[in-house]
């Protein structure tokens, strides 16, 4: 038995998220069903995030344990080709050792969320990025966005459905920067709780418009209720970039 470690990517439009689920089609069952066509084993993949419908990646993590003597190189082709035409690439495969798992051994997680924040419709980009069309004041969102660095009680920013055992978490980087019309405002931490970086976006927002100040996002986290902070910004925009071991 052969633990493989394979980085990938995908767009999540077409899928109901990572994880398997019975209301239609998820990254997980599509890797799981390109494995069965290559080698005819009903293997398990584990994933470092289980990213919400419609959320991209950019560097998902996930292991698997193959019982076929294979190459990374080969386990990468063949389930790239198993995987056609579906919006999910295997960029690398590594063997890697049995103590390895994709979600356990984690240090870090990042995430992307892009704003286009213009008038003019999307064509390119719809679908992968939030449409917004009132400007936004990135300097503002920045100020914003250093409250809520550190480590925090998070009930205000997370799903009401979250099921983590604590709302404690350190929020290592958030970072808001504008590059012409698009926003980009990274986060990285250990590990997030379920729509937390959503919930923080949609916040953020709120203070890119001028409706809220930085001290309000900070009345918000304290208040440790989630109708308290602002609206859950939608999924098209966030990409689960890279994951560190």
């Amino acid at each position: 038995m052969t633990r493989f470690k394979l980085t990938i990517e995908y767009d999540g439009g077409d899928f109901v998220g990572w994880q398997r689920q019975d209301n239609g089609p998820s990254v997980q069952q599509s890797i799981e069903e390109a494995i069965v066509a290559f080698c005819g084993e009903h293997a398990t993949t584990y994933a470092a995030g289980r990213t919400d419908t419609g959320v991209h990646a950019l560097g998902q993590v996930v292991h698997v344990d193959l019982e076929r003597e294979a190459s990374a190189r080969t386990v990468r082709d063949a389930i790239n080709f198993h995987l056609r035409p579906r919006p999910v690439a295997v960029l690398r495969a590594e063997i890697v050792g049995p103590d390895f798992h994709a979600r356990f051994s984690a240090v870090e997680r990042a995430y992307l969320y892009r704003i286009a924040n213009r008038k003019a419709p999307l064509a390119l980009d719809r679908g992968r990025a939030w449409w917004v069309t009132q400007s936004l004041d990135e300097g503002a969102m920045a100020e914003a966005a250093r409250v809520l660095v550190g480590h925090h009680d998070f009930t205000s920013f997370r799903s009401t459905a979250c099921q983590s055992a604590s709302p404690i978490k350190t929020l290592d980087v958030l970072d808001v920067t504008r590059q012409g019309e698009e926003l980009r405002i990274v986060a990285r931490a250990r590990s997030f709780l379920h729509r937390q970086v959503r919930n923080l976006v949609g916040t953020l927002k709120l203070v890119g418009e001028g409706k809220w100040s930085a001290a309000d996002v900070a009345r918000a986290l304290d208040a440790r209720e989630r109708a308290a902070a602002g609206p859950t910004a939608p999924p098209e925009g966030l990409y689960l970039t890279d994951v560190r071991y």
